[in-house]
C-alpha cells in the first residue's frame, strides 16, 4: 500500500473515531461540568485552598481567579526553571537565562508550549514533572472552565453568576485529563513509546558521533501534550521523534488525541443548552474547515512545482519519511487547527502554499476544532457575529440561544476578534523594522518574513508550534514572544467572561417566527462565511507578503 492511500486510510478511521467519541465524552463533559456531587478527593483539595464548592462566582470573581491562579503558575514555574540546577533530578543541565525562563513559563502556563530551547537539554526531570507537566494539565483546564462559564451565560437567566473556577478547574483536571491521560499513556507504551525514568539513550548526533541523552516519562508526558493539545515535548524532534513516535499507530492516535476533547467539546455545549441541534451546527463547521485543510495541505504537498521535487513524487524535504506526505499534511492541518504545536514534521520545509495554510489555520482563530475549550469559546464569539449579520440584514435586533445581542454584547465580541489579530500584525512589523531582529532569519524574501509572521501567529494563538529557521532565543524574542502569548490568552478571556455575565443577566426571549434558526445547514454556511471573511480582510495582506508571493514567485 502507499504512503498516500495508508495516509487517507488514517484520515477515514480518524474521522471515524471522533464520531464514535463525540457523544459519549460530550455528554461526559457536560455532566461533570453541571453535577452538584463532589468527589472525596475534591471536597479535600477545596478545604485545602479554602474554597465553597458550592458557592458560585460572578463573573468579575470567576475571571480574577483566572489571572490569579495563572500570575501564580507563572511565578512559580519561572523560579522553578532558574533554581532547577541547584534542587534535584536537575539531571546538571546549565541555569537558564531569565528571559528564556519567563518566555517558557508564560509559555507553558498559556497552554502554548512554545520551546525556543532543546527539552532533552535544557530541563531536568524536577521541572518537566513538576513544572511543566503540571501545566499541561491545568492550563487546558482553565480553557474548558473558560468556555463553561460562556455556556452558563446562554443557560441562566436573570443572575450575575456563572460558577465556580475552583470547581471547574478541579473537576476537568481529576475527572477527565487525569484518567484519560493515564489510559492512554498505557497504550502509547505498549505501542513502543518510551517510559522510565533515569536512564540514558545512545543516539546518533548529525556529526556521526554518539552522545548521551536523558530518557524522561516521555509516554506520560506525550498524552498529556496531546490531549492538552499542548505542543512542546522532551525531545526536541517532538512527534517526529521515534521515543515519542514510533509507528504509524501512535501517529494516527497522537492526532486522535490533540482533536478529541475540542470535537466533542459542541456536544456538551448542546446538552447544556438543552439542544443538540445546536452542538451539530458548530461541529459541522469545525469539521467543514478541519476537512479542507487537510486536503489542501495534502494536495500542495503533492502537486508543485520544481524539477527536484517533480523527481521524487512529493515535496518530502522536512516530512516524516515513516508516514509519508499525506499522514503528515493530516497531522500538520491538525495540529495547526487546535492550539497544540506538536508537529511529525518540519513546517519550514512545506511548499509556500502549504506552509501557508498552516499559518491560516493559526489565523482562523484555532476553532476548527481549537484548543481545549479555547476552540469552542473562539467558534460561539463568531456564531454570535453571524447572528448580528444575519440580523442586519433582515433589519431585526439578533438573538442567539434565546439572548438579544445588544450593542454590550458586540462590543465585547468585537473587542475579542480584534485582540489576536493586532498582537500578530503588530508583533510582526516591529521586528521586521528592527534590523537586529531581521538577522535572525534564516531565509530572506517572503519566506523569511514568512518565518517571522508564523513565529508571532503561533504566539498569539497559544499553537507553540514553529516554522523554524529563525533565532528566537534572545532577550528581544523571548520577551515580544512572551508578551504576545500573554495578551493572547488573558485578553480574549476577559471578553468571553465579561460576555458570558452580559448573557446571564438576561431575561430570554421567546423564539419568533422571524428568529434565525441557529441549527440549519444555512446558518452553518453563514457562519463558516463569517469565518473566512473575518479572517481574510485581517490577515490577508499580510499573507500575500509572505507564503503568496512565494508561492507565486
Amino acid at each position: 500500500m502507499s504512503s498516500t492511500a495508508a495516509g487517507w486510510l488514517q484520515a477515514l478511521a480518524l474521522v471515524g473515531a471522533l464520531a464514535l467519541c463525540y457523544r459519549p465524552l460530550g455528554d461526559y463533559i457536560a455532566r461533570l461540568l453541571t453535577t452538584a456531587r463532589h468527589l472525596r478527593a475534591e471536597r479535600v483539595l477545596y478545604r485545602v485552598v479554602g474554597v465553597d464548592g458550592d458557592a458560585d462566582q460572578r463573573w468579575p470573581v470567576y475571571l480574577r481567579s483566572v489571572l490569579a491562579f495563572s500570575a501564580v503558575s507563572i511565578l512559580f514555574l519561572c523560579g522553578l526553571i532558574r533554581l532547577q540546577s541547584h534542587l534535584l533530578l536537575s539531571l546538571d543541565v546549565p541555569q537558564m537565562p531569565g528571559h528564556q525562563a519567563w518566555n517558557t513559563a508564560i509559555s507553558f502556563t498559556t497552554n502554548t508550549n512554545w520551546q525556543s530551547y532543546s527539552g532533552e537539554s535544557a530541563m531536568g526531570h524536577l521541572v518537566q514533572m513538576a513544572g511543566l507537566a503540571v501545566q499541561n494539565f491545568v492550563s487546558a483546564a482553565v480553557g474548558i472552565a473558560v468556555v463553561a462559564a460562556l455556556i452558563r451565560g446562554f443557560t441562566r437567566n436573570r443572575t450575575d453568576r456563572v460558577g465556580n473556577f475552583w470547581v471547574d478547574l478541579t473537576r476537568i483536571v481529576l475527572r477527565l485529563l487525569l484518567p484519560l491521560s493515564i489510559v492512554f499513556a498505557l497504550v502509547l507504551v505498549a505501542n513502543g513509546v518510551v517510559q522510565n525514568f533515569h536512564g540514558f539513550h545512545e543516539v546518533t548526533t548529525l556529526t556521526g558521533g554518539t552522545q548521551a541523552i536523558p530518557g524522561g516519562p516521555v509516554a506520560s508526558q506525550e498524552v498529556i501534550k496531546e490531549l492538552g493539545t499542548n505542543g512542546g515535548g522532551f525531545y526536541n524532534a517532538n512527534s517526529a521523534h521515534p521515543f515519542e513516535n514510533p509507528n504509524g499507530f501512535t501517529n494516527g492516535l497522537e492526532i486522535f488525541l490533540l482533536l478529541v476533547v475540542s470535537f466533542s467539546l459542541p456536544r456538551t455545549f448542546g446538552r447544556m443548552v438543552g439542544d443538540h441541534r445546536q452542538g451539530y451546527a458548530i461541529v459541522a463547521v469545525m469539521g467543514l474547515f478541519w476537512v479542507a485543510s487537510a486536503a489542501l495541505v495534502t494536495f500542495a504537498e503533492s502537486h508543485h512545482s520544481g524539477t527536484a521535487l517533480n523527481a521524487a513524487g512529493a515535496a518530502m524535504e522536512g516530512k516524516e519519511q515513516r508516514f509519508g506526505v499525506a499522514a503528515s499534511s493530516l497531522f500538520a492541518a491538525s495540529t495547526t487547527l487546535t492550539s497544540t504545536g506538536a508537529v511529525n514534521s518540519f513546517h519550514d520545509s512545506f511548499t509556500p502554499f502549504g506552509g501557508g495554510l498552516a499559518i491560516f489555520n493559526m489565523m482562523l482563530g484555532e476553532i476548527a476544532p481549537g484548543g481545549t475549550g479555547s476552540g469552542l469559546y473562539g467558534m460561539l464569539i463568531l456564531a454570535i457575529v453571524a447572528v448580528f449579520v444575519a440580523g442586519l440584514m433582515v433589519g431585526r435586533t439578533p438573538e442567539y440561544l434565546g439572548k438579544k445581542l445588544g450593542s454590550r454584547e458586540m462590543k465585547f465580541a468585537s473587542l475579542y476578534i480584534l485582540t489576536t489579530p493586532s498582537i500578530v500584525l503588530v508583533g510582526t512589523g516591529v521586528a521586521m523594522a528592527l534590523p537586529g531582529e531581521r538577522a535572525g532569519m534564516l531565509n530572506s524574501g517572503p519566506h523569511g518574513f514568512a518565518e517571522v509572521l508564523y513565529a508571532f501567529t503561533s504566539a498569539a494563538n497559544n499553537n507553540g508550534s514553529a516554522f523554524a529557521g529563525i533565532t528566537v532565543n534572545t532577550g528581544w524574542y523571548d520577551t515580544a514572544l512572551g508578551l504576545a502569548m500573554v495578551f493572547g490568552r488573558f485578553l480574549p478571556m476577559v471578553f468571553v467572561l465579561a460576555l458570558a455575565g452580559s448573557l446571564a443577566r438576561q431575561q430570554p426571549v421567546p423564539a419568533t417566527p422571524g428568529t434565525l434558526p441557529t441549527h440549519r445547514p444555512l446558518f452553518v454556511g453563514l457562519l463558516s462565511g463569517v469565518v473566512v471573511i473575518v479572517v481574510g480582510l485581517t490577515y490577508f495582506p499580510a499573507l500575500a507578503l509572505g507564503p503568496i508571493a512565494e508561492g507565486l514567485h
